[in-house]
């Protein structure tokens, strides 16, 4: 009898897999031809029973289990009063920054580091430039500014290109420093991430700048004076 049970056990949980994975199959399969430049990285079953949840970059999504059906929102848990989707969502902006590496970015770290946020900015934004400003009072407050650049105006236009020369400025944060100030800098071009951080920022719903990334991946829409900034982070 023990041996029975053993093998329906078995044969039962097999079966299981064999359906989880021929639902992510259809799943991707429905997902790649729908969005074909997109990237799928994940297929999870989600909390809601006949529901798969599907990472895309910083992007998450709920499918049906055929693929036919897609769901782009908000899941909560009602009972836990819990945003589920959010909470994941942060899980794949910090992902998403980790894949950009700090190679890529322009980085101002304080000598006594406690926190570490990640900044879209624009060097023609009234507030981009207050934040900036203010870069002395961050850095007492032991917070790592790390820029990634997301000129308003898109890809062409004054903002970008100062952006560019920024980048391929000999000494980056001095050039961005005096960018941010109104400065004139000489005309630069070379292999840059700007394009990159343009179309992360539009992954992550930007709507203005500056926008800032917490180290867990939550976003802070908007200037956050210093001060406030670090109670922010030290209470996440």
């Amino acid at each position: 009898m023990k041996t029975l049970f053993r093998t329906l056990v078995i044969a039962a949980s097999a079966a299981i897999s064999a359906n989880a994975a021929a639902d992510e199959a259809a799943i991707k399969k429905a997902l790649t031809e729908f969005m074909p430049s997109g990237q799928v990285d994940s297929i999870t079953p989600a909390e809601i029973k006949g529901l798969y949840e599907v990472t895309m970059g910083a992007n998450i999504f709920y499918a049906s289990e055929d693929g036919k059906y897609l769901l782009q929102g908000q899941l909560f848990d009602a009972e836990a009063k819990k945003n589920i989707t959010e909470t994941k969502q942060a899980g794949a902006r910090k992902n998403a920054l980790d894949k950009v590496g700090e190679k890529n970015m322009i980085i101002f770290k304080p000598e006594s580091p406690k926190h570490q946020v990640s900044v879209f900015t624009d060097i023609d934004c009234g507030y981009c430039r207050k934040l900036h400003s203010e870069m002395e009072q961050y850095q007492a407050q032991g917070i790592t500014i790390r820029y990634l650049f997301f000129p308003r105006a898109g890809k062409g236009s004054d903002s970008y290109k100062k952006a560019v020369s920024v980048w391929c400025a000999p000494d980056r944060n001095k050039a961005l420093t005096s960018a941010k100030k109104g400065e004139n800098l000489d005309s630069k071009a070379c292999d840059n991430p700007v394009d990159n951080h343009m179309a992360l920022g539009e992954e992550f719903g930007m709507n203005g700048t500056p926008m800032i990334v917490t180290e867990k991946g939550n976003v802070l829409p908007g200037y956050v004076p210093a001060a406030q900034l670090a109670k922010i982070l030290s209470s996440e």
